[in-house]
């Protein structure tokens, strides 16, 4: 298991590898992330709040979290920033600080990814809403390289774009089981579009 240094961005969402996420920057400490991210060709880890706000005060953040990297990015006249990044590996948080400017910073563990996994025939209807989804999402979802015979991927973005709390959403993250996240998902009654 490798260790790294990075800046950590806690938000009201929760990213797997392989997930696409849209993102407007415009506090002062992340456009200055963003920026030296961008010049030393390196992600920050996307992982969602415990307590605190996204904006203000750095927040506290659960353990576990996904290293995001920029994919595509343009700026308005108002100096907004607006990303999508790409998640690329989980990790685990060992320890983390607050800079002067509410930056956290956070010494963590990657967590190995998970390796491609036979979606069985019994989640296909599953992979056909997800794609159905992807779809009608439109850029960039539409454009996602879609991996629907891979119940890893299925899975994780099923979790990502449907309406679960973000705490069982962050649980599944932990999890590197992908049949019992399709075994969740499909036990879920109010997810019976997904039949």
């Amino acid at each position: 298991m490798s260790s790294l240094n990075i800046p950590l961005f806690p938000l009201y969402t929760v990213l797997f590898p392989g997930g696409l996420l849209p993102l407007k920057i415009f506090e002062p400490r992340y456009l200055s992330m963003v920026s030296d991210c961008m010049k030393k060709d390196k992600g920050f880890g996307v992982c969602l709040i415990k307590e605190g706000k996204e904006a203000g005060e750095a927040a506290v953040p659960y353990p576990v979290g996904t290293i995001a990297k920029i994919v595509d990015w343009d700026k308005n006249e108002a100096d907004q920033l607006t990303l999508v990044v790409e998640g690329v590996q989980r990790f685990r948080i060992d320890r983390s600080a607050v800079r002067n400017d509410q930056l956290l910073i956070g010494d963590v563990t990657l967590i190995e990814n998970e390796k491609f996994h036979d979606l069985p025939n019994s989640y296909a209807h599953m992979a056909e809403a997800l794609e159905e989804i992807l779809t009608q999402l439109g850029r960039p979802f539409s454009t996602m390289n879609m991996k629907l015979g891979d119940a890893a991927w299925v899975s994780a973005r099923l979790v990502e774009l449907l309406p679960i709390p973000l705490l069982e959403k962050h649980s599944l993250l932990e999890s590197s089981d992908p049949i019992s996240r399709l075994e969740f998902l499909s036990a879920r009654t109010d997810l019976g579009m997904l039949e």
